[in-house]
């Protein structure tokens, strides 16, 4: 079946998000002081809209950096538990190729794996994801090199490509072409996403990988890093989460899910004190082996890397760890 393709002006556009913002949260691009995320809008006129990718990726709409999981009120010797699972209907516009992708991979976790994670599959089954390609790649983007590519369509439900006139719109999913069909905007045939392979960058394979684990390298980067996190954070991909209970009231109570990263030092800390990778040369050698060799071993994803090459870890990273780097050192012939 060929992809149901549509032409859009930019006012028509504008006006769709409109009313899909007085029916259900819009979540967009939006500029708030000099920086750009992904945020509620009320309506177009907020929307960034030539904006280059945002500071964070899209993953906080589907896992945010806190959420509650559930409620704890303790009456006497009774405990009563109560799920607090997301509602309501989410459009999210201008998602980047990158973005996208880590949402996917982040299925690969949270949905594909048993057990289920209720709270994300809630939102992802109540969120639609309206992509919108990338003009050219940035400085530090490397997406061509992992797979993907600043048009890339994958995992998105309608994708927009910019034209002279407004905007070229290709249904992906159902839910692409119910929106196509529902707003009645004119088809088209032509365009659509094209092969791009600028800035491709070697990356090492598995077999490589296994040959770097134990080498000094690992001890010489990790004298430049802080154990900051901010690379995790800033990332579409990282998964790691804390748990813990907070007091609400006398007797009430929250149990909470926060990010946290493998570059923390108390990471994975277990009673009695021990930390597994108490160096730090070993917490920066996990980082990234996970995305590039542990990921997809895991998840049964074959060649598949938990890295989008959207290059957010290189530009905050305050002492300049540069994975396009990394890559390349280990890329080198022996």
């Amino acid at each position: 079946m060929n992809a149901k393709k549509a032409a859009i002006p930019q006012e028509d556009l504008a006006a769709w998000l409109d009313a899909v913002a007085g029916q259900q949260t819009l979540v967009a691009p939006r500029r708030e002081q000099d920086v750009v995320l992904y945020r509620p809008v009320t309506g177009s006129a907020e929307i960034a809209w030539e904006a280059e990718r945002p500071l964070l990726s899209v993953k906080e709409v589907f896992f945010p950096p806190t959420e509650q999981l559930l409620t704890i009120e303790m009456a006497g010797t009774e405990v009563r538990l109560k799920e607090t699972l997301p509602e309501g209907q989410t459009t999210v516009f201008g998602v980047r190729p990158c973005d996208a992708r880590g949402v996917k991979l982040l299925d690969a976790l949270f949905l594909d794996t048993r057990p289920v994670d209720p709270h994300y599959q809630r939102r992802r089954q109540q969120t639609t994801l309206i992509g919108l390609a990338c003009k050219e790649m940035g400085p530090t983007c490397f997406c061509t090199s992992v797979g993907g590519a600043p048009d890339d369509p994958t995992g998105m439900d309608l994708m927009l490509y910019t034209t002279p006139d407004g905007y070229l719109a290709e249904a992906i999913t159902d839910k692409g072409r119910r929106i196509l069909e529902e707003t009645g905007w004119p088809e088209t045939v032509s365009g659509g996403a094209a092969q791009n392979e600028a800035n491709r960058i070697p990356v090492p394979s598995k077999a490589e990988w296994q040959t770097h684990f134990n080498d000094e390298y690992w001890l010489r980067m990790s004298e430049r890093c802080l154990s900051c996190r901010a690379c995790a954070y800033v990332c579409p991909t990282c998964r790691c989460f804390a748990v813990r209970d907070e007091m609400l009231a006398p007797g009430e109570f929250e149990r909470i899910r926060c990010w946290d990263s493998c570059a923390g030092e108390n990471y994975r800390r277990v009673a009695g004190g021990h930390k597994p990778r108490p160096e730090k040369g070993e917490r920066l050698r996990n980082r990234f082996y996970c995305k590039f060799f542990y990921f997809s071993e895991q998840y049964h994803l074959e060649e598949t890397v938990a890295c989008t090459g959207c290059g957010r870890c290189i530009d905050v990273c305050p002492v300049g760890v540069d994975i396009r780097e990394v890559l390349t050192d280990l890329g080198r012939p022996q």
